[in-house]
Parts: C-alpha cells; sequence; structure tokens
C-alpha cells in the first residue's frame, strides 16, 4: 500500500479590489470602497495544490502547524481541529475547503460527487445586496426573470419597513404569481461597530401580516437567533423563517435543528462550520421536511464550495447568488477567479472538473500563482 500523501505546505494570499461606485449593503453602516478577498493554497508532498476561500483567515498562521505533515485525507481530523481553534481564534474554514479541493484533484473526482452527487445543476435565486426604491428593484426583478431566474431575494431597511412592503407590493405586480420572492431583514448579526437595534417580534410581526397577500417563500434573519420565543411567534403567518448563515459551531447548528425554530437553515461552509458538517446537518434536516440551503455571500469560490456541497446533498428548493448590478456583479463578487462563476437561465452547473473546479487569477495572487 502506497504511503499517503500528506500536507506540505500552506499559503494565505490576500488581494483589494477598489468599488467606484462604492457598494452599500443593506448590513454594512457604511458603503464598501473595496473588496477583500483572501485565497488559501493547501500543497501537499505529491504535488496537488488546492484552493479555498471565504474568511480573512487573520491569525491562522499561529496554528497552521497543526496541520503541516498530517495525511491530507484524513478529513474527519482536520475538521476537529479546526473546531478546536474556532473556540480560540477565528473561522478557519476556507482551510477546509482548499482541503476539499485538493482531495477531489487527488481523487480525479468533482467535490459535489465526494458529498453524494445527488444533483449536477442547482436552481438559483439572485440575491441582492443593496436597498433600492420600489420601481427600481421591481424593473431589476423583471430583467432576473427574463435571464431566466425564478427567485429573487431583496432586503428591507430596518428603519424603514414601510418601503419594505411597498418594494414587495411593486415586485409581485411586476413578475406575477409564478416568481418566488425572499426577504432579508438582516437581525441576527452586526458588523463590528454597527450598534442599531434589532427590530423586536411585534415589529416584525406586522410585517409579516402586512406582506401575507404578496406570498413571500421565506422571510430571513427576522430577529436575532437567540430572541427563541420571538422566533416562535412569527411562525404561522404565512411564510418561512431563515437563517443561521454565521452560526459559529456544530453544536449550536444541531440545537437549531433540534428546535425547529427555523424552517429554512442557511449556514455558509466557508463562513459557518465548515463543509462536512453541513453534509451531517442535511442529513438531520431532510427527514424533517425542512429545508438546508446555504448562504453564499462571500466571492466566487466560497460560492463554489457551498454549491459542491448543496449539490452533493440535494440541498434547495434554491441556492444563494449573489446577484445586484450595477454595484454588485459577478465581475466584482469574483474578481480573483480567471472565469466568474456565471448563472444560466437561472441555473448553475456544478465544474465537473476534479476539485472545486476554479482557478484563481495569478495576476491577483502572484505569490500562489507559482506553486
Amino acid at each position: 500500500m502506497p504511503a499517503p500523501d500528506r500536507i506540505r505546505d500552506i499559503f494565505i494570499e490576500r488581494a483589494s479590489l477598489p468599488l467606484e461606485p462604492p457598494f452599500h449593503a443593506n448590513w454594512d453602516p457604511t458603503p464598501r470602497t473595496s473588496f477583500e478577498a483572501t485565497l488559501v493554497a493547501v500543497r501537499t508532498e505529491q504535488g496537488v495544490v488546492g484552493y479555498g476561500s471565504g474568511d480573512t483567515m487573520v491569525g491562522f498562521e499561529d496554528y497552521e502547524h497543526l496541520f503541516i505533515g498530517e495525511p491530507l485525507m484524513a478529513i474527519d481530523r482536520h475538521v476537529r481541529a479546526l473546531e478546536t481553534i474556532t473556540f480560540h481564534a477565528g473561522r478557519y474554514w476556507p482551510l477546509e475547503a482548499a482541503l476539499w479541493d485538493a482531495i477531489g484533484k487527488s481523487l480525479d473526482a468533482p467535490v459535489a460527487d465526494l458529498f453524494g452527487a445527488a444533483t449536477h445543476s442547482l436552481p438559483l435565486y439572485a440575491s441582492t445586496g443593496a436597498v433600492a426604491q420600489p420601481e427600481e428593484r421591481a424593473q431589476m426583478c423583471q430583467r432576473l426573470r427574463e435571464e431566466g431566474f425564478g427567485a429573487v431575494k431583496i432586503r428591507v431597511p430596518q428603519h424603514d419597513l414601510e418601503t419594505g412592503i411597498a418594494t414587495i407590493a411593486a415586485i409581485r405586480s411586476a413578475v406575477g404569481d409564478d416568481f418566488e420572492i425572499m426577504v432579508d431583514l438582516n437581525q441576527s448579526w452586526r458588523m463590528p461597530g454597527d450598534t442599531r437595534r434589532a427590530l423586536d417580534a411585534t415589529q416584525v410581526a406586522r410585517f409579516l401580516d402586512r406582506c401575507r397577500e404578496y406570498r413571500l417563500f421565506w422571510v430571513e434573519e427576522p430577529l436575532p437567533l437567540d430572541d427563541v420565543n420571538g422566533l416562535e411567534s412569527l411562525r404561522g403567518r404565512g411564510t418561512r423563517l431563515a437563517g443561521a448563515e454565521m452560526v459559529r459551531t456544530w453544536p449550536e447548528l444541531l440545537r437549531l435543528a433540534s428546535d425547529r425554530t427555523l424552517d429554512v437553515m442557511q449556514p455558509d461552509v466557508v463562513l459557518a462550520a465548515g463543509m462536512l458538517r453541513m453534509r451531517a446537518l442535511a442529513d438531520v434536516l431532510h427527514p424533517t421536511g425542512r429545508h438546508f440551503t446555504p448562504h453564499t455571500w462571500s466571492n466566487g469560490i466560497g460560492l463554489l464550495a457551498n454549491a459542491h456541497v448543496a449539490a452533493g446533498v440535494g440541498a434547495g428548493p434554491y441556492l444563494e447568488f449573489p446577484y445586484d448590478p450595477p454595484t454588485w456583479t459577478i465581475e466584482r463578487r469574483d474578481f480573483m477567479l480567471t472565469e466568474p462563476v456565471r448563472a444560466d437561465a437561472g441555473q448553475l452547473t456544478i465544474p465537473r472538473r476534479p476539485g472545486l473546479g476554479f482557478t484563481p487569477d495569478p495576476d491577483v495572487f502572484p505569490l500562489i500563482g507559482e506553486l
């Protein structure tokens, strides 16, 4: 039996794209004037190189020795090691994505096949990030429908729910009844320094009651996740409750899965609890009739990592596709790739190349490009 291939090196390189015009995401207190990306590369003793991206990986250099020299295929061991680090430091799940990319390349298989190969194509919902005026957003949704999308997610500002209701009404009038609308209230977590108070359950309940006639597919992050009583009070108001995109640990995700507070669970594999654990979460959720469909708002590499897991386990009914032109285009989102991840008539076809199926742009990451 040949000796196992082992991890030889781990490299981290960072890049930044200036944004002009700036992008004013609903969850950011100030407009973004730049977009940062961190690329993680894992190289094995046999020369296989895998890539991942997502969170910043700041401080990981203090922990890389825990992986150097370990067998590439020991993924359960690597995930447990990452979980111990998460308690003390950052969310280093991009490393797991890089490991799976390398494993797929080593086995000459797409990562989605290693996760179950439930499907090779996923319906998408176009996920907007900024707040727009009602008519502007309705016109955009008409264009999305023409591009083949069957669903959209819009952002509603917490300080102006009336404009949110008007926007939802305008969209429904523009696109008809066979186009799904999701709403994200962005109440579960805050960016550093954002001290705005969260909405309370009574405010959100009134909002949902007034939206009932517009048939929302789900409302996302309506309240902080620790407001269990508030979330329970929102059930039965004509829509599904979604969330958990940034939940930090596997035990927290299991608790949310067991208490049935959420109808749709959305942990992001490169920001929350990793890829391996999301396969287990899908196994927990599927028999209960609830949905697993991960959050994907990082960049094209994070999108693909989530897409491979989603396709492997049969997630759905839609996968998130961050797309809000003209200020959030696929070219901005995927500036670190040689080829952006594109939708095809509202679908994402999972790359059939080994690994995660992307190539980092060596002009953006010159050091890693030399590997």
